[in-house]
């Protein structure tokens, strides 16, 4: 979706689609444009919530079959298990998805992780496909004037071209550019909390590689979880960027995340969005 300024100003009915990479700040945004009859529409809830909530609970529910226990009271429908993923509190979906590794250290075997990232490839993609009809509900279910589709950090892995013009189609694409100082930040933060990541298998079979090449490893029961993803990051970050700026030169416009950081209210926003465009 292409506009000028007046034309988005002027936009009765908003429909923005914020990309980027965990942490610029998008899902803080949409927080806060919630407050002003703006319509949160988190892909990552979507896909923990509708498309990966069974395996989300199986996973849960097999773990607790270990503990005697609980083995007991699950089997006697003493208890039942469920999952509480909010817009802010998304553990159990990156819990699920796991990370590569020791299975003595939290970790997944190639085969298991690969199947649990094929997973949320297609949760991501339906969630995505959903937009659209989300759009409509927000305005005849819920009655928001304005929508705000929260992409996850892995909408840039999407190569079905047909989900990507949809978003654009239905809303205007706003990617939040990082200066070097961002990415500094943001793989130090990554250094510091390793959290489970999704990965084109492609990429993830390259990296793996390197990984055993680099450190003398022999076999995925080998890799300590936490320090593979410290390792990966700062290369799936430099991959990605490529990625996002081609999706916004194609279809969207470019703020940066510093000054996506000093928006403070829907005024602000709007106002940073016209002068993108």
């Amino acid at each position: 979706m292409r506009m000028d300024r007046e034309e988005f100003l002027a936009w009765p009915s908003k429909r923005v689609t914020l990309l980027g990479m965990s942490g610029v700040g998008k899902t803080r945004l949409a927080n806060m444009l919630r407050n002003d009859d703006w319509f949160h529409y988190s892909v990552d809830y979507r896909i923990g919530t509708r498309y990966l909530d069974e395996p989300i609970l199986d996973n849960i529910k097999a773990q607790a079959m270990q503990v005697p226990f609980l083995r007991e009271l699950l089997l006697s429908d003493s208890i039942y298990i469920s999952n509480n993923i909010t817009v802010d509190n998304l553990a159990p979906l990156s819990t699920f998805l796991g990370m590569l590794g020791d299975p003595d250290k939290g970790g997944l075997a190639l085969s298991e992780f690969k199947r649990r990232q094929k997973l949320h490839l297609d949760g991501e993609l339906a969630a995505m496909r959903d937009v659209e009809s989300f759009i409509q509900k927000a305005k005849s279910i819920y009655g928001y004037d304005h929508f705000l589709n929260d992409a996850s950090g892995s909408f840039c892995e999407i190569d079905d071209q047909s989900v990507i013009e949809s978003i654009a189609e239905n809303s205007l694409m706003i990617y939040i550019k990082t200066s070097p100082e961002d990415e500094a930040f943001l793989i130090e933060r990554a250094a510091l909390h390793p959290k489970p990541l999704y990965y084109r298998e492609a990429f993830l079979d390259d990296q793996l590689a390197d990984y055993y090449a680099e450190t003398g490893l022999e076999y995925t029961a080998q890799i300590d979880p936490s320090d593979f993803v410290r390792w990966v990051f700062p290369r799936l970050f430099k991959t990605r960027i490529p990625r996002y700026e081609a999706i916004a030169e194609a279809h969207g416009y470019v703020i940066s995340a510093k000054d996506a950081f000093e928006v403070q209210n829907a005024e602000q926003f709007l106002e940073l969005i016209g002068d993108a465009l």
